[in-house]
């Protein structure tokens, strides 16, 4: 066993993985694992660089880490950051903090890199069963991107598109500085036509309608499974390799864009964070799914965190 920690830094949140890797028999043995919502990419997409509050929030997260990481006795420490920071002019000042309060240079990885780690994160598991038909499509709903990839034991096709939850609803749902609350059917209309346009460009890279099972990651993925669910909280075991139908999908979709903010608020399983944009994520997942012709999701709690943590193992 090696014990490792990884962090996956996004536009919405960062998250931590401290775990036992044993190659030689594919565990991966949890001994903390964690997210924040830091809102790292707010106002990217407008602005092109990251906000001063932003960057704190995320070095305040990133100094937590710092704490468990050593608590824990970690050998290796690998540090990927994603969208948001890929995208901004000042990226620099954002490699400096994690430098200091880390230790670690934060990688800044392509959009192919992050979809190859979240597909390992996401089959490793899978791929010791016969249950699920291959090849998988997993597609990993971030804040700023979504990543696809169709593989069976590899990856066969990967493609990143700028779709996430936070980048939807920033171009498409905020008047007046507030997210609208709910939005305009024509506002919906504007954000799906956004989708499909990006769903089009994956698909000259990717054969997203070859898939015979889709996989869904990420947080946007997972609230849709814990409201499917009806749980009283938000429960990873439960959520983790539970199924959602291409209808139930849908009922919450429609509700998530037609429901104001204090109403998605009181989902007991919904994290604050999300409140405001998971609309947007739950109809990136609901696109994808009409698109492909995908009667349901396999939710996992095991994505590029797992993938990052694999590759330092």
């Amino acid at each position: 066993m090696t014990r490792v920690a990884a962090v996956d830094c996004g536009t919405n949140s960062i998250r931590l993985l401290v775990a036992d890797a044993d190659p030689a028999t594919g565990e991966l043995v949890d001994l903390d694992r964690r997210m924040t919502i830091v809102r790292l990419g707010q106002g990217v997409d407008r602005t092109g660089r990251l906000a001063p509050e932003a960057l704190q929030r995320t070095f305040a997260a990133c100094r937590e880490y710092a704490g468990i990481i050593k608590e824990h006795g970690a050998e290796r420490l690998r540090f990927v950051a994603t969208s948001a920071s890929r995208d901004a002019e000042n990226r620099d000042e954002f490699v400096r903090g994690v430098l200091d309060i880390l230790g670690v240079e934060p990688e800044v990885i392509s959009g192919d890199q992050e979809a190859a780690f979240s597909f390992t994160g996401a089959t490793k598991e899978l791929a010791g069963g016969d249950h699920l038909p291959k090849p998988y499509l997993v597609v990993d709903i971030g804040g700023g991107s979504t990543e696809f990839v169709v593989g069976d034991d590899r990856v066969r096709a990967a493609r990143s598109v700028d779709i996430g939850c936070v980048r939807m609803t920033e171009r498409h749902l905020v008047r007046d500085g507030a997210v609208s609350d709910p939005p305009s059917a024509e506002q919906i209309a504007a954000m799906r036509a956004d989708i499909e346009a990006a769903l089009d460009l994956a698909e000259q890279t990717v054969p997203l309608r070859e898939a015979r099972t889709l996989v869904g990651l990420a947080g946007s993925v997972t609230t849709v499974s814990a409201i499917a669910q009806e749980l009283p909280e938000y429960d990873s075991q439960a959520i983790h390799h539970s199924r959602v139908s291409h209808d139930r999908v849908r009922e919450i979709t429609e509700w998530l864009l037609r429901s104001t903010h204090a109403e998605r608020a009181a989902v007991p399983s919904m994290h604050p964070g999300r409140v405001d944009v998971i609309g947007a994520g739950a109809l990136v997942l609901l696109s994808i799914m009409e698109r492909i012709g995908a009667q349901e999701v396999v939710v996992s709690e095991h994505d590029i965190l797992d993938g990052i943590a694999w590759s330092v193992a």
